[in-house]
């Protein structure tokens, strides 16, 4: 049975997050290997205080974890997402900072790597799209300015690829060891080379094309598949394919937030697409057919008799695609009856017609409030 992170950092569920830290921070400074080399329990149970410091030490890792069981929560989906942070898998956290506060840097690893490899920025773009894209789908070309790794050099900021050496300090590793005297005892770690950067090459001829910085900032062009069904406000995120990370750093995201145009006549709810529709009152008596909008072009809507106004006609399946799973939502017509404009009194024959065809009992509402007057 997977362990109660609440247990194992030796808190409440109700803890704050300032309570939550600093209980990390005793237990780490208690049970890290360097400091329990003669311990073989501890480097287990540091790995565990460090799992459970990335859930419980992240609100919304927590609250899934407080509800769910889970840090991901249910069905997590990676491809959609309503806001610009970063989502997926790993820890959150600097656990170098927090280590440099309590070790007073002696244990360089989570500092030294930020200085090292740097992860490149998300890109955020917006594509427009209509009612009817929207509906079903489409492949559209993003063009949009990053920075990107330098072709002439491939990243190494050297001229031609190739003029550059192998760092003497770091041996190309880009880390070197060193020694720190603590309160206990002397610490060994690992740094970043600061000859080099952690890069493991020194540099003997800059790349002219990006004046050795490895990445150069050009126009870049890609085909954003758009799946049916979409919504406005929606993301579309393109893992990588922002701007170039430096030093090796993997590269950012481009995340492409989608607005829809309003339709003239449609609307949606959910995945269900609606429409109010007016007809004439004798089709709405008689029965008919009116032609209206859909996703899939206009198509005739057979209308009962005896049709109600506000009456909802269902079209199954006639609605949105679920983005996520199969199946669609369903077109939903509103019937709005529409009297005419003439005036009746003066069409003498039509308005005796109906009196004689009709009475007030043949009308159900008009029937039931006489019915309920009555009773008054």
């Amino acid at each position: 049975m997977a362990q109660n992170y609440y247990d194992v950092l030796g808190v409440s569920k109700t803890a704050s997050a300032d309570e939550i830290k600093s209980a990390f921070r005793k237990l780490a400074k208690k049970y890290h290997p360097d400091v329990n080399k003669d311990n073989p329990d501890a480097a287990q149970k540091f790995k565990e205080i460090n799992e459970a410091y990335a859930v419980l030490g992240d609100e919304q890792k927590r609250a899934n974890y407080d509800q769910y069981g889970s840090a991901e929560g249910p069905n997590p989906n990676d491809f959609f997402r309503g806001g610009g942070a970063r989502t997926g898998g790993g820890f959150n956290f600097n656990f170098g900072d927090i280590f440099g506060d309590i070790f007073g840097g002696a244990f360089g690893g989570g500092r030294a790597q930020s200085s090292y490899a740097v992860q490149g920025n998300d890109i955020n773009l917006n594509v427009k799209l209509t009612f009817e894209e929207a509906a079903h789908g489409i492949k559209r070309d993003v063009t949009y300015m990053c920075q990107q790794e330098c072709s002439d050099c491939h990243g190494t900021g050297a001229k031609n690829g190739t003029e550059y050496s192998t760092c003497s300090d770091c041996g190309g590793s880009g880390q070197v060891q060193f020694s720190q005297r603590t309160v206990f005892g002397e610490m060994r770690s690992v740094g970043v080379c600061k000859k080099c950067n952690g890069t493991g090459k020194v540099i003997k001829d800059k790349c002219p094309t990006c004046g050795g910085a490895g990445t150069k900032r050009s126009q870049r062009t890609v085909s954003v598949n758009i799946p049916a069904g979409i919504a406005d406000g929606q993301i579309v995120i393109l893992r990588g394919y922002g701007e170039a990370g430096v030093r090796g750093g993997e590269a950012g995201d481009l995340n492409i937030e989608i607005t829809v145009t309003p339709h003239a006549l449609l609307k949606r709810k959910d995945n269900d697409c609606l429409l109010e529709v007016p007809i004439p009152f004798t089709v709405a008596m008689f029965g008919g057919s009116v032609t209206i909008p859909s996703l899939d072009g206009k198509l005739e809507l057979t209308i009962p008799e005896n049709t109600q106004s506000g009456s909802i006609l269902k079209l199954k399946g006639k609605g949105f695609k679920n983005v996520n799973r199969s199946g669609s939502g369903d077109m939903l017509v509103t019937v709005r009856v529409d009297l005419p404009k003439v005036n009746l009194r003066n069409k003498k024959n039509l308005k005796k017609m109906f009196e004689d065809q009709f009475n007030d009992s043949d009308f159900e509402k008009v029937d039931n409030y006489n019915k309920t007057l009555n009773k008054i």
